[in-house]
């Protein structure tokens, strides 16, 4: 049963407290990266949101967003945000493990050099990848490959980094799925003409049916220090002290451009979730237990101005590859 399925029919959901058609946005300040910041404020909204009968046992798969060993910090989850998560869930006596496919190489090696294998040091959580696909069909009728790590799991907890896109405007919760779609696959699924091409729309709509593959699924952004102007790899730092969680994707994004005030008109995904009637696509229908997106106000956030096209140039798909090629052997040669 997927998230967007849940919202939609109105059940109960096994994972999460609030179980009517309006999704909870939890949102809270956090403006530091120290373990005992991040303990409280992770330890304060989880226990909220999720049920204390989370049962033991429950595997639970962390994805966070990786670009590639060689982004800056800024533009990765950071390492002790997903480390304060793990420790949560294990806590809880979950079993944890952690998968990405960066744009660029391993997610062990992206994982070492962003420290985020220091940072889960001693912690009994393995790092898979996600090299391993399996075809599956969009409700537009489209195959696409995608791990099947990210299906074999209770729960899949989303990590995004809150950040600006040249793309897509910004990058959260609904965007971060996109790393499910294994290495090199992401690249072509850019550059396929007539499904994609120029278009913001098409690839929108691609996104947002990847959602509804999933298993249940909760979002838990980090939206501490983000990456505004530019990004999803070189823009400005920015404190926008944030931490939101919810068990929507759509919700959680619609919550978060009110909160950066974004007109949400401009962010395509937006777009696309709002034209289908997905539920969390609609402000007022949002419930916010603890802050209210007007809360984050006046933080300066900027987005681009202007959105690049989707498509990428062929050379630089070849030359990704090429790269991905010759990092390959060289590990090999390690």
């Amino acid at each position: 049963m997927t998230g967007f399925f849940y919202f939609q029919a109105r059940v109960c959901h096994p994972f999460f407290l609030f179980m009517s058609s309006f999704p909870p946005v939890f949102l809270d300040r956090c403006h530091e990266y120290t373990r005992r910041s991040l303990q409280r404020v992770v330890d304060k909204i989880l226990s909220g949101a999720i049920c204390a009968s989370l049962s033991p046992g429950t595997t639970i798969l962390l994805k966070p967003n990786l670009v590639s060993a060689a982004a800056p910090s800024l533009a990765c989850t950071h390492a002790e945000f997903i480390a304060a998560v793990a420790a949560w869930f294990l806590d809880h006596s979950c079993r944890v493990r952690l998968g990405d496919s960066p744009a660029f190489g391993s997610v062990l090696h992206c994982a070492e050099q962003q420290g985020l294998l220091r940072a889960i040091r001693g912690m009994a959580v393995p790092v898979v990848d996600f090299s391993v696909s399996v075809p599956k069909r969009l409700a537009s009728g489209r195959t696409v490959k995608i791990a099947a790590s990210a299906l074999e799991c209770d729960l899949l907890v989303n990590l995004p980094k809150i950040k600006a896109h040249d793309q897509m405007l910004v990058s959260m919760a609904v965007k971060n799925i996109f790393g499910i779609v294994p290495g090199v696959r992401k690249s072509w699924l850019h550059m396929r003409g007539g499904w994609h091409g120029q278009s913001h729309r098409q690839f929108a709509e691609m996104i947002i049916e990847l959602h509804e593959l999933l298993p249940d699924t909760l979002v838990v952004a980090d939206g501490i220090e983000v990456m505004h102007r530019h990004g999803p790899v070189h823009g400005d730092p920015l404190l926008f002290g944030c931490v939101a969680v919810s068990p929507s994707a759509v919700a959680l994004d619609t919550a978060l451009l009110a909160a950066l005030e974004l007109e949400p008109c401009k962010s395509p995904l937006w777009r696309v979730a709002s034209e289908r009637k997905l539920t969390g696509s609609s402000l007022a229908d949002l419930l916010f237990p603890l802050l209210q997106p007007a809360d984050f106000f006046g933080s300066g956030f900027v987005a681009p101005s202007f959105l690049e096209p989707v498509r990428f140039q062929i050379w630089r798909y070849a030359a990704n590859s090429l790269r991905r090629v010759v990092l390959g052997l060289h590990r090999t040669k390690e």
